[in-house]
């Protein structure tokens, strides 16, 4: 099994997915070994300890650049032997040590059918009020390897979900987190560590 590490800022409603996903055996080839929380006290933090998941919290705020957040990361990362790394609403900025070291090894899921509505600012609500103030009939979730641009990294998987009349951006977030996000994140996991289990066997 891969290590994995699950990166988070919230409530951790994409992280219970990946939790419940694996308690039902969707995820032969993870081992879910980390959550970091950008922030102490969060809901995701309780989530991870109610599932028996060792947490850290490395904070932005505690760190006086951003080069120093970045080698923290990295330390409590390699800290637990993780080898693959998935953000689960992570509101912070990965920086260039970071993603050099687990080069193709992070995802990252976003509530929207890239390259629609992504990119720098558009995170959370933002993202739902965007796409109906465009007025879009269907939206969804991709979910897809991070890299130095703001959403830029190869697709891995997308799911659409319908724009119902008379959405608010909250009850399109919900659709799009039950019917797509809480979907798409779990699977895209197996699939990638599936994979790196498979190369990382072939060169031992």
């Amino acid at each position: 099994m891969v290590k994995v590490a699950v990166l988070v800022s919230g409530g951790g409603t994409n992280l219970q997915a990946i939790i419940d996903a694996k308690a039902a055996g969707k995820l032969p080839s993870v081992s879910l070994s980390l959550v970091i929380s950008s922030k102490p006290g969060v809901k995701a933090l309780e989530r991870a300890e109610a599932a028996g998941i060792p947490t850290a919290v490395v904070s932005r705020a505690q760190y006086p650049t951003s080069q120093a957040f970045d080698q923290a990361l990295l330390q409590t990362l390699e800290a637990y032997g993780i080898q693959f790394v998935t953000l689960a609403g992570f509101l912070s900025i990965l920086g260039p040590k970071v993603l050099e070291a687990y080069r193709d090894r992070i995802i990252n899921v976003h509530p929207s059918l890239i390259p629609s509505f992504c990119g720098d600012g558009f995170y959370g609500l933002r993202v739902h009020q965007a796409a109906l103030e465009r007025g879009v009939k269907v939206t969804g979730a991709t979910v897809h390897l991070v890299n130095e641009i703001t959403d830029g990294g190869r697709i891995l998987l997308q799911k659409a979900v319908p724009v119902e009349e008379g959405d608010t951006p909250e009850t399109l977030q919900k659709r799009v987190m039950e019917q797509a996000e809480w979907l798409l994140l779990p699977q895209a996991l197996e699939l990638c560590c599936k994979e790196l289990s498979q190369t990382i066997k072939e060169e031992v």
